[in-house]
């Protein structure tokens, strides 16, 4: 017999259950609840300084791995929340052991899934464990906001200029809170007084980081400054006075504003909390309306005037859907669809600036170069009209309805035409369809008074049955609506590639530059230059 033990703790300290602790309390449940398993060999999974939000955990996966590879009878734990306190993950560990027959045993709770009660009752446990683990982390945001009205530094990584200062305030019911105010980093502050007046000066991102290179201005992590990076510190208010031009830029945009017109004030800057919505992966930023914006303890370091003037700059440098993207220049053909093969970067089109040379001619420079010079990569150039030549003449090839891209298309257009004829979606929904009706009528015949027990187990575990068999379906009913959304975008793809072909010899000299761009992108998967040869390759090939 094999038996599992599973421990975890959140936190490395000497109080509470320590792992040590909780795999003695299973053993000893082993030895004295299982009489069938004196002999059994067990295995322990240990996890220490995890918590149970998720099942990201070495210790937890590499037992779901063992579980399939040598299947125990039995995966023992000290306490429900040491699994987890999600409801959707606990439920999907217990439906995958219930499908491999192993009993998962709880001994806090004494709940074991091999008995139909025990089975109930962890489910209903973990539903009281993840509400108890979201009511926490509300109360704890809630604390946190409450605590940002009053100006505090709330924690993590300060921003470019300060470091985090401690200090002691009375500030509820009497009660001394500590808390932290930001301190200026004079060397840090003048990198970013620089950042800002060199973009109103050049109203560019890149071209505030090209000036940082060439001045060797660093990062405090010793690197250069990314293009994310400098944009982060330009659309940060740390560096904005809480002044009145500030005031009426975050009332216009409906921000929460934890101050009045009257305690504008030049004295200090401003803090904004609730930036990022950190309950979704990659934390996305979130509307300014749902920030919550409050004097700090801090000085400024540009005026709200400036600084709302900087913000629409950069807003109005972002495209939307009425708003193309800013053309960087109207002479390239080929500008960011080429890749350095050196550094792997994007490379962009720039204009010879010698006197002596012609003013349309231009070349192909990788981005690392342009923005790092040569000590970033020290690829070669390519001339960029040759380059923009050399693609057309290779894509007019492939017009020729001779080529042997017109037949690959119409291949993979048959290929394609078939797999969705075929689509076995419209089975599967019949079989869910079936399948939930059935469990339906065995749910309406126990509500029937007058149930023998031996029936009405038997019913429960048709119950079971049908509802691992519904898992299922549902399962391969997600995995096939995905690959025939896949099959109808990669249809519409050689739809399109096949009317570009087309299109690309009548039409090519009368489109605009843009639309020559796009054409191509249809129709090229990739271009990457290795500094002697341009390396094409052709979507579908």
């Amino acid at each position: 017999m094999r038996i599992f033990i599973y421990s975890r703790k959140s936190v490395y300290t000497g109080k509470g259950e320590s792992v040590e602790n909780q795999i003695e309390m299973c053993k000893e449940y082993i030895a004295t609840k299982l009489s069938q398993a004196n002999n059994a060999e067990i295995t322990v999974y240990e996890d220490e300084g995890f918590s149970a939000k998720n099942t990201d955990r070495p210790q937890f996966q590499q037992m779901l791995r063992d579980i399939k590879l040598n299947k125990p009878e039995y995966v023992v734990c000290y306490r429900l929340d040491r699994i987890s306190r999600n409801v959707s993950d606990f439920s999907s560990l217990i439906e995958d052991l219930n499908n491999h027959n192993i009993s998962f045993i709880c001994i806090k709770e004494e709940f074991d899934t091999s008995k139909p009660m025990g089975k109930a009752m962890m489910y209903i446990a973990s539903v009281f464990a993840q509400l108890e683990r979201e009511t926490i982390a509300e109360r704890v945001r809630d604390n946190m906001l409450m605590l940002a009205r009053t100006g505090r530094w709330l924690g993590g990584t300060t921003p470019t200029g300060f470091t985090s200062e401690k200090i002691q305030e009375i500030v509820i019911d009497g009660k001394i809170k500590t808390a932290c105010k930001l301190k200026d980093n004079p060397e840090e502050l003048k990198i970013v007084d620089c950042i800002f007046e060199k973009f109103l000066e050049l109203r560019s991102v890149s071209g505030v980081s090209k000036y940082l290179i060439k001045q060797g201005i660093q990062s405090r992590t010793g690197k250069i400054f990314s293009l994310l990076g400098i944009k982060e510190i330009l659309q940060n208010p740390v560096y904005c006075i809480a002044d009145e031009d500030a005031w009426a830029y975050f009332t216009e945009l409906h921000a929460d504003i934890c101050f009045n017109k009257s305690e504008c004030s030049d004295k200090y800057a401003l803090l904004a909390y609730n930036k990022r919505d950190y309950r979704k992966k990659s934390a996305p930023r979130q509307d300014v309306e749902k920030w919550i914006v409050a004097i700090g303890k801090h000085k400024g370091r540009v005026s709200g005037k400036k600084w709302v003037a900087i913000q629409n700059i950069l807003k109005d440098n972002v495209p939307t859907g009425t708003k193309p993207a800013i053309m960087h220049n109207d002479y390239s053909l080929l500008s960011g669809l080429i890749y350095c093969d050196k550094c792997k970067s994007r490379m962009f089109a720039k204009q010879r600036s010698s006197k002596s040379t012609n003013n349309e001619l231009y070349d192909y420079i990788c981005n690392n170069k342009l923005r790092g010079g040569m000590d970033f990569c020290d690829c070669q150039n390519i001339n960029g009209q040759q380059a923009d030549d050399l693609v057309c003449e290779y894509l007019m090839q492939y017009t020729n309805e001779s080529s042997g891209i017109y037949k690959l298309l119409e291949r993979l257009k048959h290929d394609l035409q078939g797999q969705t004829q075929k689509n076995p979606v419209a089975a599967i929904e019949d079989k869910i369809k079936k399948c939930n009706s059935e469990i339906e009528n065995l749910i309406n015949t126990l509500s029937h008074g007058n149930l023998g027990a031996a029936f009405i187990e038997r019913v429960n575990s048709k119950i079971t049955e049908l509802d691992n068999e519904l898992t299922s379906l549902k399962e391969e009913q997600n995995r096939l609506q995905k690959d025939t959304n896949n099959i109808a975008d990669r249809k519409i793809q050689v739809d399109m590639l096949s009317i570009a072909l087309s299109s690309f010899k009548d039409n090519y000299n009368m489109l605009s530059m843009e639309e020559k761009r796009t054409l191509i992108k249809l129709m090229v998967k990739k271009i990457v230059w290795d500094g002697k040869d341009l390396h094409i390759f052709i979507d579908g090939e």
